[in-house]
């Protein structure tokens, strides 16, 4: 070999290995840069994290708080009446057309129809009677009355609304 080749061999192994030791370089700082970048966390376990140190409550203060506080009370109002049967109605005529016709109107399950026939005895035991039967249920030999006619979203005040209702518009 000649002199040349001797000194491209020396030179190209010190290029070698310098870049050898440039990409252990680049390597074992990759791999320190990326243990200080934090794990990252699992969703469910960010929501709990969230609801665990949500507020409790607010302070309304002055007029501002006095309006943020009128239309959290109004949308929680709108929120429970949604949740109540038929909009809150106390219109028992509506009620009896959605809920208790399937029954009070064909006799299905021994429920009595709208005759006074049908309803003297009962309206005898007077009206708490009647009332408590339709809210809390009543089993009887002649037939079985579901609490709140199978509905737990009426209130009590629209079952005896209904109640009433029925009374006043017997045959």
């Amino acid at each position: 070999m000649r002199n040349y080749d001797l000194e491209f061999l020396k030179r190209f192994s010190l290029v070698i290995g310098f870049l050898v030791l440039v990409t252990l370089g680049l390597i074992v700082g990759a791999a320190l840069l990326h243990g200080t970048l934090p794990p990252e966390v699992d969703p469910s376990a960010a929501k709990r994290t969230e609801n665990r140190i949500a507020p409790v409550g607010a302070v309304y203060a002055g007029s501002t708080g006095a309006a943020a506080q009128a239309a959290a009370t109004a949308a929680a109002a709108a929120a429970a009446a949604s949740q109540v049967a038929y909009g809150g109605t106390l219109d028992g005529s509506v009620i009896y057309q959605n809920l208790c016709s399937g029954c009070h109107t064909s006799g299905a399950g021994g429920a009595p129809t709208l005759t006074a026939a049908a309803w003297s005895a009962r309206i005898a035991q007077g009206t708490e009677t009647l009332y408590r039967h339709s809210i809390e249920g009543f089993t009887g030999s002649a037939g079985v009355m579901p609490a709140k006619g199978g509905n737990p979203a009426l209130t009590d005040e629209q079952v005896q609304a209904t109640v009433d209702w029925m009374v006043d518009n017997l045959q």
